[in-house]
Formats: structure tokens, sequence, C-alpha cells
């Protein structure tokens, strides 16, 4: 597993990741992309901000990288950067297939992404992928499975993705939705010759939607390794966005509110890596500061209390506008 090398760092935190959603494309449901992106959305424009991340994070001890073909360009921005500095070799690289990016490098597509999670898709995009990242991609995730996906169910899918597994990638699948417990446990059944598939999860998980707490944990107990992501709930836990309960345990702290709000998820025990999204240097710092929050058991019991019920979560996410 490409992970063996995460636990072999020693900097504060290489549990967290950098995921470049939010800058591999001009346009995302994150608040405040306003103030944190440039005015003119250039593809030169996000590469430069792309590279300045990547550079800030593995400064700052950062060593996974999180990309998908729906990100605009962003494994093309990471392949450039990897291919510039090829004595990094410590990093791991996960990207993800099963949604087309369809918005034209704008901001106000009617559509942004599709969704297939077909056979014949994995294979273009696998081509695709390989063509941009080639050997330095280690992990390769099912983007977005939810309950009714064929994905849980093509045996001819999962022939291929054992097949990619036995060449040495690292297959796993990523969730979203209200019912992203019930997708867990059925991911976790998925076998072929009798050995499970999936060797990774990635997961909503946050201050406002916890629901997938418990699967998670079981899949952490099965051997996969856990990646959380959207754990600023797109914007809903940082700076003016925050909740005052969470406004105030940062202010205890001395620290913001979004490096308190990813403190919370790395102190789960399931927790193998959790996500950045920062779209900024100074985001990115702000995030890297949740490796060293202490949180007390008041602190922690009033910042639970936030959490929603799943479907209000996910229905107020899906109203967020494309910025």
């Amino acid at each position: 597993m490409p992970f063996a090398r995460l636990a072999s760092a020693t900097t504060p935190t290489c549990h967290l990741g950098l995921g470049l959603a939010a800058v591999g494309r001009p346009g995302y449901i994150n608040l405040g992309r306003e103030q944190d992106l440039p005015a003119v959305r250039s593809v030169d424009a996000l590469r430069a901000r792309t590279h300045e991340l990547l550079d800030a994070a593995y400064a700052q001890g950062v060593r996974y990288f999180d990309v998908a073909r729906s990100y605009g360009r962003s494994e093309e921005f990471l392949a450039d950067w990897l291919n510039a500095r090829p004595g990094i070799d410590d990093v791991v690289v996960g990207s993800k297939w099963g949604y087309t990016y369809t918005a034209g490098w704008t901001t106000d597509a009617e559509q942004h992404e599709v969704k297939d999670h077909s056979v014949a898709t994995y294979e273009r995009q696998r081509a695709e992928t390989a063509a941009l990242l080639g050997d330095r991609l280690d992990l390769y995730q099912i983007h977005s499975v939810t309950p009714g996906s064929p994905a849980l169910t093509d045996r001819g899918l999962h022939a291929k993705l054992a097949e990619a597994a036995a060449q040495g990638l690292t297959i796993g699948f990523s969730t979203s939705g209200p019912a992203q417990a019930d997708t867990i446990r059925a991911a976790l059944a998925v076998t072929v010759d009798g050995e499970p598939l999936f060797r990774t999860v990635q997961s909503t998980y946050n201050l406002l939607e916890t629901s997938a707490a418990p699967a998670l944990a079981e899949a952490h107990d099965a051997g996969l390794t856990v990646l959380v992501k959207e754990g600023m709930a797109n914007g809903r836990l940082a700076g003016q966005y925050a909740p005052g309960a969470l406004k105030a345990v940062a202010e205890e702290t001395s620290l913001g509110s979004d490096a308190v709000a990813l403190a919370a998820i790395l102190r789960r025990p399931w927790a193998d890596v959790v996500l950045s999204g920062a779209a900024t240097t100074d985001q990115l710092a702000s995030n890297l500061h949740a490796a060293v929050v202490d949180l007390d058991g008041d602190q922690l019991a009033r910042l639970e209390a936030l959490a929603e019920e799943p479907r209000a979560y996910w229905e107020r996410r899906g109203q967020l506008p494309w910025h």
C-alpha cells in the first residue's frame, strides 16, 4: 500500500492531505471563492495557484495529494508540478474516475460534471489519467459512489479494477449523499476471487455531517485506509460562515475555526488522512494548524452538538451555487 509512505512520515502534518478540487477549475461550490481566487481565472492563473499551494503544502510536511478527472485540469496541474520536481518521491497521489468535467472552463455552465460508473467510462478515464500521471498515480478511486451505483454490482467492472490492482494500483472509492454509511458497508462486501476489492474509502465527514462515522470505523477495522473529504463543509465551517459554537472554541484555542474543525476530525481514530481544500496559502497554513490543536472534553461536546440531520445537510449542500 502506498500509504505506508505516510505511516513512516514524522511531520505533524503527515495525516493531512491537500485536495485540488477548489483550484483545478474556475467554478466550484465552496463559499468565499470570490475572495479566494483571482478575478481572471485563466488556466495559467489557476495552474500557478495550484503549484503555489503544492509547494507550500510539501514544505509544511503534507504528503498526500488528491485530484480527480472531474476537477477540471487538476491532474494536469499536479502532473506538471511533479514532473518539474523529479526528486520528490515520497508523496502519495490519488485520483478519481466516474465523473466527466463538462463546464468548458466556465463558472456558469448548465452542468459542470456528468456521472457515469460504467466500464467504458473507467477505461476511457483510466487512459486519460495514465497519460498525465503515469506511474506517479498510487490510488484510483470510484468517484462518489451511492447505494444505487452500478459500481457496487458490476462484476465486469470489478474484474477490470482487480486487474489494475494486480498491476500495483491501489483501488478505492469515495462516497457522497445522506446514505454514505450504506454505501461503505455495501462496498466492504465487494470481493473478486474471494479477496476484498477496495483498499481505501474517501467520505464526507465534518462537524455538520457525522453520519458516516460508524461505517468508516468499520472500514478502518477491516484494514482500509480512510480519507476524509469536505472537512470544512464547503466553507460552512470557516471564517465568517462558521457557527457560533465553533467560533467560540476557536477563540479559546487562539486558532482559526478551520483548524479547530479539522482537528476534531483528526481526533477520530479511524481518520487516516484528512483533506484540506485550501484555495490560498494562508488558508492552507491555517488548516495545517489542525495538527497541533488541543481540544478538551467540553469543547468537543460543544462541537459535536453542531451535527445536522444528514438529509438536511445534503439538501443544503445541493443548493450551494457554483462560484
